[in-house]
């Protein structure tokens, strides 16, 4: 099948997010596997407004745009599938079930290592699906959300001593 033009024929930004949200799943089911380890601790920032967010509504009224959370030592039953993830944490000693799609996500984060993700949602022209095989993730794009992919250079995620030897 032939794209229809120049410009569908290579959805760069697409493929980039496709991978790094699959980076983001990768993370998640380890944790699901083996819990964290070491000083390894995840902060993870989302659109709580995002379709399929499933948050008490308190917590929708006090986080009306994002909201950050950080899974680290107090959260449990944390459970990762395609497209979303479920985790149990406490807010003011009262355990509540978050679940959030993996495409609800803006940043995803690991401060022991140095290491972020910023997620730009894609433009309205770009509202073909983008599916995974079985084991990754489904980022059909909620419209409303849409903008055009951005370069970001790695170099401002490595470790200082890391440039010295590129």
């Amino acid at each position: 099948m032939a794209p229809k033009n120049r410009e569908d024929a290579f959805r760069y930004d697409k493929m980039v997010e496709r991978a790094l949200r699959g980076v983001v799943r990768q993370a998640l089911d380890e944790v699901v596997k083996d819990g964290l380890v070491d000083d390894h601790h995840f902060y993870i920032t989302f659109f709580t407004d995002h379709p399929g967010v499933k948050l008490p509504s308190y917590l929708k009224d006090r986080y009306p745009g994002e909201m950050t959370i950080v899974l680290q030592h107090q959260f449990y039953d944390l459970e990762a599938d395609a497209d979303k993830f479920s985790v149990m944490l406490s807010f003011n000693n009262v355990p509540e079930r978050l679940t959030i799609p993996l495409q609800a996500i803006t940043i995803f984060a690991d401060p022991s290592v140095n290491f972020a993700l910023q997620f730009q949602p894609l433009s309205e022209d770009d509202d073909e699906d983008v599916h995974f095989e079985a084991e990754e993730l489904d980022l059909d794009k909620d419209d409303k959300q849409k903008k055009k992919g951005e370069v970001v250079s790695l170099d401002s995620f490595r470790k200082k001593g890391d440039k010295d030897k590129t």
